[in-house]
């Protein structure tokens, strides 16, 4: 773990991406969810979760600053996976 000091510093472009990345993991994760059955889209969960997850580890990665909201992201992303999965398969849609 690293030691930043994050309430002097200014947001850097790298963390404004990081935290960009993490939000999109998000919104990924919860048309995976079930938000695509919802807005009847064709929304994959094997393929948009698993997206969605290396969005999530991607901005853990680029940024110390959003961290937590991209472990935030990456819980959300494997939540996503098992409940659109659950989903797809009661509802017989496409899995992947």
């Amino acid at each position: 773990m690293t030691s930043v000091d994050t309430s002097d510093r200014r947001n850097s472009a790298a963390d404004t991406v990081a935290g960009f990345l993490a939000v999109g993991s998000i919104v990924l994760s919860a048309i995976a969810l079930g938000g695509g059955l919802i807005l009847e889209l064709q929304a994959r969960p094997a393929r948009t979760s698993i997206v969605a997850a290396i969005l999530a580890l991607v901005s853990a990665r680029l940024s110390a600053r959003y961290e937590k909201l991209a472990l935030i992201a990456l819980v959300v992303a494997i939540v996503a996976f098992v409940v659109g999965m659950t989903l797809a398969v009661i509802t017989e849609n496409p899995l992947a």
